[in-house]
């Protein structure tokens, strides 16, 4: 049963139009995901179907007493409360059900009124409370605050952090249970482990309707059972996750494609036709001209246009990067202990841990901005860096984007080629009416598009980057991606998206809070939740054995479980990785092995030997794992083929 219809949607903000009859039906306890382009109007839509803006023409037709609340990307709080009474807002409903059940209760009790209305009233009641999470509510709000890592839950909201406040709020609409909560970039400041726990909130336990605006990919492919894309003012529909909308949204572009090309033979065909001029004109004749007019002025498919990044990679040596007993505090707090760690050539490794640990701390200490506690940092001799950091503070929101990227200069030189700075800016997708735009106007995935344009006008072989895909859009995201592969640089990344580890990180660094420690572990992000898990499940304690035993063949039903499946889109997506990730980790052994036979190594009385030995031990184990796993992939995909 639809919760709410939008039926020929239309909103525009001066000579803008951002939707124009625009379509899109929900369903009770239906996922939708909403994803597209910066700037295409993701967000309106979103406040349209929350009743928070009126769409300029069009209808809404919503189910009669649905509730429908809105996770903002800026939130309306209450400074004066504690997040803790901001949270506890969100039980208005359930409060209201339960003192309907109190006060029918109590009727009752007195031996007042018709009792069978009395008794029906009270049963309504009952079941409201329950589907708005039971009778006892009060540990759920401070255990939600906690889950999503607020712990000063008596502390004012109006002194907690744009992010804080931003959790407050997920806390609040997730206990309020509405009909359909509409949420709007969830993941944005909010760690790996917090949004893994979120996705598994969304699907097992929050019974309404959702509507997902994120470019969390995997939060798209775990969650939507719908994704729905807005395009040119349009939204079109998929099945599926995030997965099943790129294959079909290959498979309707390769038919727009051979549409478009047989609409161009036909035309030509009809023009070489026309231009022979026939004396005689029938009535055949005739409709043939039409129908080559009627071809021609028919509307081309539309080129989605999106970024096109590249970076100018200069030559560097077999080691970018040393640390030697390095490490990080502030005050008396330990952010990581003093460790030792080299970043060779070509590795691409993803700076990982929760909010807080001091990621962006370890980044600056690390390129000079701060000092270490302990230890060094040492460059190779031919390493350059470029640095994106996570405030984009290299931007002036006074200036507009062509000052902020070009400046004075009449070239922008990539690759030892000049390149015209109205040419350069549109590879970011900034077109001339937007380059004279002031910076502090653009929304943040706009924002971030010109500190990557900034970026990328300089050569470098080491990119250091801090969250680098907040307020991205997904085809954004992807042509980052692609530049990071295939320029062959090495990169430092910290990103809580899952997605881009799974398809960039050849190895990772991990932060644990408890301990203050940083450890290396070669592979994407997939193969590391991987071998944690499994590690878990080595230490548990083994299940009670059954004493019963199955004698029977298996059943249809059985054998259809035990058959062979086909690689899943996220298994595709690690197979994809583990030939970089097993070269690395193969790299890493034969320097570590090499540094060990070097008698400089031994020079300073062997100090650093021990650890080398340790690094060693754990190195090689590494490659027999993703070796491992790399032939299960493969074993898989075979049967899968062979099964198909």
């Amino acid at each position: 049963m639809p919760i709410i219809a939008a039926r020929g949607i239309s909103k525009a903000y001066g000579s803008r139009v951002l939707l124009r009859s625009a379509d899109l039906v929900v369903r009770s306890g239906e996922r939708v995901g909403v994803i597209g382009r910066n700037g295409t109007g993701k967000t309106t839509l979103g406040k349209i179907l929350a009743g928070l803006e009126p769409p300029d023409q069009g209808q809404l037709i919503c189910r009669r007493g649905a509730r429908i609340e809105m996770l903002e990307q800026v939130p309306h709080l209450e400074p004066a409360l504690s997040a803790e009474e901001a949270v506890s807002e969100g039980l208005k409903a359930w409060t209201e059900a339960a003192r309907r059940h109190q006060a029918v209760s109590e009727e009752l009790t007195a031996g007042r009124g018709d009792m069978d209305a009395l008794v029906h009233t009270q049963q309504e009641a009952a079941d409201d409370v329950e589907r708005l999470g039971g009778w006892d509510q009060s540990h759920r709000v401070r255990s939600l605050l906690e889950l999503l890592g607020i712990r000063q839950v008596t502390a004012n909201v109006g002194q907690m952090s744009g992010g804080e406040q931003r959790r407050v709020a997920m806390a609040r609409l997730l206990i309020s249970r509405p009909d359909l909560a509409i949420m709007d970039e969830p993941t944005n400041h909010l760690d790996a482990d917090t949004i893994e726990w979120l996705e598994t909130y969304l699907v097992d336990e929050y019974q309404g309707a959702l509507v997902l605006i994120t470019h969390d990919r995997y939060l798209l492919d775990n969650v939507a059972q719908r994704t729905a894309e807005i395009a040119d003012g349009e939204v079109y529909v998929f099945e599926g996750g995030y997965g099943r909308f790129l294959e079909q949204k290959a498979e309707r572009d390769e038919q727009e494609s051979r549409t478009e090309q047989n609409r161009q033979n036909f035309l030509r065909r009809e023009i070489e036709w026309l231009r022979r001029m026939p004396k005689a004109r029938t009535t055949k004749q005739a409709a043939r001209i039409d129908r080559a007019e009627a071809a021609i002025a028919a509307p081309k498919p539309k080129v989605e246009k999106t970024a096109q990044l590249a970076l100018e990679v200069t030559r560097s040596g077999k080691t970018l990067l040393e640390l030697h007993e390095f490490g990080v505090s502030i005050g008396e707090r330990v952010l990581c202990r003093p460790f030792n760690w080299t970043l060779l050539a070509g590795e691409r490794v993803g700076i990982v841990g929760p909010n807080g640990a001091g990621k962006t701390t370890f980044l600056r200490a690390l390129l000079g901005t701060d000092k270490p506690s302990t230890g060094t940092a040492t460059f190779g001799k031919n390493t350059k860096v470029a640095y994106l950091d996570q405030q984009r503070t290299s931007l002036d929101d006074s200036a507009n984007v062509f000052e902020n990227v070009v400046g004075d200069q009449t070239k922008i030189v990539i690759g030892g080629q000049p390149i015209e700075p109205y040419s350069y800016l549109e590879r970011f997708g900034f077109f001339r009416q937007m380059m004279y735009q002031p910076v502090a106007s653009l929304s943040g995935g706009e924002r971030a598009r010109v500190a990557l344009a900034r970026l990328l006008r300089q050569s470098a072989n080491l990119l250091v980057l801090d969250e680098p895909t907040n307020d991205l859009d997904v085809s954004t995201l992807g042509a980052l991606e692609s530049m990071l592969v295939d320029s062959g640089a090495s990169v430092l990344i910290v990103t809580h998206d899952r997605w881009l580890l799974d398809r960039v990180a050849t190895s990772l660094l991990v932060w644990n809070t408890a301990s203050s420690e940083v450890s290396y572990h070669v592979g994407n992000y997939s193969t590391y939740r991987r071998l944690q898990l499994e590690q878990r499940a080595d230490s548990a304690p083994p299940p009670a054995r059954s004493e019963k035993r199955e004698s029977a063949p298996p059943t249809a039903a059985r054998a259809a479980k035990t058959k062979k499946k086909s690689l899943s889109f996220a298994e595709v997506k690690e197979l994809e990785t583990l030939p970089d990730a097993i070269e690395t980790a193969e790299r890493r052994v034969k320097e570590l092995m090499q540094q060990l036979s070097d008698p400089a190594t031994y020079a300073s009385g062997g100090v650093n030997v021990t650890q080398l030995q340790r690094d060693l031990e754990a190195a090689k184990p590494a490659v027999e794992r993703l070796m491992q796993r790399w032939e299960q992939l493969e074993s898989k995909r075979s049967e899968g083929e062979a099964g198909g």
